[in-house]
């Protein structure tokens, strides 16, 4: 008997020292991560909704019916092509935005003060992409505002040798891409906010060697089942 718990013991302690395999080595975590990830707000209105490649746009021109258009696709490039006018950007432009940009360009040529009104009739361009070590890896289509915790949900939430402290955030900021590392058993139970995440963010979950030699020694041994303690 005492052998079989210096062979536990032992398993422990390898246990220990394979925790897990860090997706995000070297990036800021605890309190730092959230410079690059906010938390979520509640009070705070989100962000007006940019336009991307694949969305359908309704365009209007008062009493213009001819140059109004609806569900005009913006293209793979982020353009959107318009009568007499052709051409348009309209990828990372709020409707608004575009909008005046519709208004000026016809307003050069064609039309004295033109109003031009602009909605995103079939947005499709706000998607997460969830990695790791969830259960349904994939990229997922987002409707407004959502948190880590929600974007995890969308993947059927984490398999069972997920690192749950070593959620990691990629968004590109300025072109360059960073990185800021999680810990969702703090967010689960309230001791850390639950961080905001925008379109086009990728999140990868960590593995847990640890987790999964945990799993293997109890099911070796029975016995440590009745035991609340888990070390991962």
């Amino acid at each position: 008997m005492n052998h079989r718990f210096l062979l536990i013991l032992s398993a422990l302690s390898g246990v220990a020292a394979c925790a897990s395999n860090n997706v995000g080595a070297g990036l800021p975590s605890g309190g730092t991560a959230y410079n690059l990830v906010p938390a979520a707000i509640s009070n705070v209105a989100p962000a007006e909704y940019r336009i991307g490649p694949l969305d359908a746009l309704d365009i209007t021109v008062l009493q213009e019916p001819d140059l109004s258009t609806k569900a005009a696709p913006v293209d793979a490039f982020g353009n959107v092509n318009l009568t007499l006018i052709g051409d348009v950007r309209a990828s990372g432009k709020t409707a608004s935005e575009l909008a005046k940009e519709v208004a000026g360009r016809y307003g050069q040529k064609y039309l004295k003060n033109p109003q031009v009104s602009v909605v995103v009739a079939k947005p499709v361009a706000q998607k997460v992409a969830v990695q790791g070590e969830v259960t349904q890896p994939g990229v997922y289509p987002i409707e407004g505002p959502t948190t880590l915790l929600g974007a995890l949900s969308l993947a059927k939430g984490e398999t069972e040798y997920a690192a749950l402290n070593d959620v990691v955030v990629f968004r590109l900021v300025n072109g360059q891409r960073e990185g800021a590392v999680f810990d969702i058993r703090q967010i689960r139970s309230g001791k850390a906010p639950d961080p905001q995440i925008r379109s086009d963010d990728v999140i990868v979950v960590g593995y847990s060697e640890g987790r999964r030699t945990w799993r293997d020694i109890t099911t070796g041994f029975p016995i440590l089942n009745i035991f609340r303690f888990r070390p991962f």
